[in-house]
């Protein structure tokens, strides 16, 4: 049975920037400390662990080093941090989806991706999702996720979805989540923005009259209500204080910026600018409801017959084979029967065929 009413939280939370150790501390501290308010799921920002790469654009020898140092302090599907990290979920009760840059676990690969690891209340490593196109300069610190990445999950308050920053404006992959069926979507950001003019133009935001220019927050409303979906948008924090240490930054929007909505569009809390916060929110299954009566996105307001959507669940892999081996294996698989000549016989007499023509097809299918 899926839960009728849930919490909902995005934890606006300041990592410790390029500290794998410390970010891992503080992350489940704010595990428990959702815990005790009975939140049922939470949201990390995007790449939360071990924090953005606001370095991006810096020289090319500096970004070699950081590159190497965020490699070390990222979290892999298999890294023991996640043990740690399951225990505290497990005692706090929650659904947990962590923002994190994530380090290949392909045999020879370095490669990171930026990813939302999805936790089951057990602590569970559920499921993966890889971003599938890194956003202008994060195309030099991230590679293209798997298709097979962009998916949904069953929990007992929902249908998971998610998607990481300006995936969130990628009309097909929202449309291709809908179609999973998805009812809760965790949606990830780098932080808050004003945007002057275009989106390469675009400075940290310092208060909530940022709502009228940064795309983010229509975004997130239009979501909720195209998709009828509850939507816990949690954006990244980092402070000043932090990233004034770091010569490199040129790119610095941590403003935070999270929010909540229903499937109505309606904002129940944030955004909230500047500061650590645990964003709470109560959501209703009627809420859904109310919306889906008006206008459902996979029901009376879908039409399949004029528009629909082709989606691939490819695993991107270096190696493929040709099939030759599985087909020189069937060609002399003695375990497919071969029918009696009788038998033959007979069928060529139900249809009125020759006999030799059906002994033919009968090879035919038996080589193949």
């Amino acid at each position: 049975m899926v839960a009728e009413q849930f919490t909902a939280a995005a934890a606006q939370v300041e990592p410790v920037y390029h500290d794998k150790e410390g970010t891992l501390e503080k992350t489940c501290q704010w595990i428990e400390k959702a815990g005790k308010q009975d939140v049922d799921v939470l949201v990390f920002p995007e790449t939360y662990f071990p924090g953005y790469p606001y370095w991006r654009g810096c020289s090319t020898d500096r970004w070699t080093e950081l590159m190497v140092e965020l490699q070390k302090n990222s979290l892999s599907a298999d890294d023991e941090a996640l043990e740690v990290l399951g225990e505290t979920i497990d005692e706090a009760d929650c659904h947990v989806v962590l923002g994190t840059n994530e380090l290949s676990d392909r045999p020879g690969s370095e490669t990171l991706y930026n990813s939302l690891f999805y936790f089951d209340r057990s602590g569970d490593l559920v499921r993966r999702h890889r971003k599938l196109m890194p956003t202008h300069g994060e195309r030099m610190v991230w590679g293209r996720g798997d298709p097979a990445t962009l998916d949904t999950h069953d929990t007992d308050i929902g249908c998971m979805g998610g998607l990481i920053c300006y995936e969130n404006h990628m009309t097909l992959p929202k449309g291709a989540l809908a179609a999973m069926g998805e009812e809760i979507h965790p949606a990830v950001w780098p932080g808050f923005w004003e945007q002057h003019g275009h989106p390469g133009d675009k400075s940290k935001a310092t208060d909530l009259e940022a709502v009228d220019t940064c795309d983010q927050y229509p975004a997130m409303r239009e979501y909720a209500f195209e998709t009828q979906s509850f939507v816990i948008s949690s954006s990244a924090y980092v402070s000043d204080d932090v990233l004034e240490d770091w010569d490199e930054i040129g790119f610095n929007i941590a403003a935070g910026g999270s929010m909540l909505v229903n499937p109505a569009g309606i904002v129940k809390a944030g955004p909230v600018l500047n500061e650590e916060t645990l964003l709470v929110a109560e959501f209703d299954r009627d809420e859904r409801r109310a919306t889906k009566a008006y206008f459902d996105a996979l029901g009376h307001y879908a039409r399949w017959d004029a528009v629909n959507l082709n989606v691939s669940d490819a695993v991107l892999d270096p190696l493929e084979t040709d099939g030759s081996a599985d087909a020189a294996s069937t060609d002399t698989d003695d375990s497919i029967p071969v029918p009696s000549s009788a038998t033959i016989e007979d069928i060529a007499t139900d249809h009125d065929l020759p006999f030799e023509t059906v002994e033919s097809i009968v090879d035919a299918l038996h080589t193949r």
